[in-house]
């Protein structure tokens, strides 16, 4: 059994303490799967912690101006959506089809409110797309040529399939497409399962918010859905307990429903959030699920919780640089 990822051991310089009047705190990931360090060039690093920093900078300055949370969480995914590092808008992996279809949830704690698209194909940002469903719909989510037009009609960005491609993430269809199917070790990367983005946070006010957008898994069959726009298993957020974004094997995160599952744990059991994801992390891996989460809880404490080599993460707060990782061992 893989041993869970602690942010209370691998972080220790940073563990959170409870949001005090009129703090703040932003909590991100870029997806978690095989990242290793010897698989990594200087250069990717760079600018994976580039990118990184600059959505923690985006969404916290949000935050530091008296934004509110959702409104952080949806600016802070649309600088990872257009970067071509992540499997999210630009960079998406691509469909068993050749195609890009793109899922994405967001979730306001205050209110409870949610919504959520899959399978778009022509959104610039499918965040704001899920963001437009909860506020301008009676709807929580919307699915392929429905919500293409619903973003057509509510004025949204759209972009080509240009946009979407990137070479990097076609040659990986490609290796999917010639993989050698006796051999399961041939689909344990990281090109096939993970990539996701997400954030989480909390406001001036003590709200709380949710988002994660994703393209999927690389080769993926005709309407295949994970957990990212599944509101309580790629997504969740109630001010009563925590908000939670994930990250992983979709299928499993469904099945075990591990954002709602967290935050159940926070609210019915008074776990801390490190305490809560990791055992429904454990639990998911049972199952055979590896991924991870982010967690928010009310009172402003904070948890990174994995079960793979690595996880883009970061974090954000008044008063202190951004933090951002990569590796399990930092």
């Amino acid at each position: 059994m893989i041993r869970l990822t602690s942010a209370a051991l691998l972080l220790a310089a940073f563990i959170a303490s409870p949001v005090a009047a009129q703090d703040w705190r932003l909590v991100i990931h870029g997806g978690a799967g095989t990242i290793a360090r010897e698989n990594m060039t200087p250069e990717r690093d760079v600018e994976i912690r580039a990118a990184l920093t600059l959505a923690l900078e985006t969404g916290s300055e949000v935050l530091a101006n008296g934004g509110t949370a959702i409104e952080a969480v949806e600016a802070t995914i649309l600088v990872l959506e257009d970067d071509p590092n992540f499997n999210a808008g630009r960079g998406a992996v691509f469909t068993a089809a050749g195609r890009n279809e793109l899922d994405a949830s967001i979730m306001d704690g205050r209110t409870r409110d949610a919504g959520a698209v899959a399978g778009v194909t022509a959104t610039r940002h499918p965040i704001a797309l899920a963001r437009a469903v909860m506020e301008n719909s009676p709807h929580v989510m919307m699915a392929a040529g429905g919500a293409d037009q619903f973003s057509l009609e509510a004025g949204l960005e759209q972009a080509p399939p240009e946009w979407f491609y990137t070479q990097e993430r076609y040659d990986q269809l490609q290796r999917f497409l010639a993989r050698d199917l006796s051999d399961a070790s041939d689909l344990a990367g990281a090109d096939y399962k993970f990539g996701t983005v997400g954030a989480v946070a909390i406001d001036m006010e003590g709200n709380l918010a949710a988002g994660t957008s994703t393209g999927g898994t690389t080769g993926k069959l005709y309407g295949r859905v994970g957990d990212s726009p599944v509101i309580g298993a790629g997504t969740y957020a109630d001010n009563r307990a925590c908000a939670v974004s994930a990250t992983g094997a979709g299928e499993y995160y469904i099945r075990e429903g591990v954002a709602h599952e967290i935050c159940a744990r926070i609210r019915f059991l008074g776990e801390s959030p490190q305490q809560a994801a990791d055992f429904v992390q454990a639990e998911t891996l049972e199952l055979g699920g590896t991924g991870g989460v982010i967690v928010l809880g009310a009172d402003g404490d904070w948890a990174f919780s994995f079960n793979t080599a690595g996880m883009y993460r970061g974090m954000a707060e008044p008063g202190s640089e951004p933090l951002v990782a990569i590796y399990g061992d930092e």
